[in-house]
């Protein structure tokens, strides 16, 4: 379960910052995963209880936000969500390889105190 090591990553990132901030309690972290980031956010909540026992983050809300896929068109130069793995534009309907956001694995904030 590759969550596990993402989650020790983030929660030492989140470890550093409290630190600097000379914080002594991590209420709150929130993250921003992608839908094709190859993270299953269930497991991601699970690693964050694990890993967060005996550390400042221990009993800490943790929020997920999830990002959906974005793909570009160059063809007709707009954003959709794709409805499959083929990446086609609704619109024209050519297919297209334009990523534009659902690859996102980011801590976006932080409540310390």
């Amino acid at each position: 379960m590759h969550e596990v090591s993402l989650m020790e990553n983030t929660l030492n990132i989140a470890l550093d910052c409290a630190k600097a901030q000379n914080a002594s309690k991590i209420h709150r972290l929130k993250m921003r995963v992608g839908d094709l980031s190859g993270v299953v956010p269930d497991a991601l909540e699970f690693a964050f209880d694990v890993v967060t026992q005996g550390t400042i983050a221990e009993g800490a809300k943790f929020e997920i936000e999830r990002v959906p896929v974005v793909c570009h068109c160059p063809t007709c130069d707009r954003d959709f969500e794709p409805i499959d793995l083929f990446y086609e534009c609704p619109h024209c309907h050519q297919l297209t390889h334009h990523i534009q956001s659902g690859q996102e694995i980011e801590l976006t904030s932080l409540e310390v105190s």
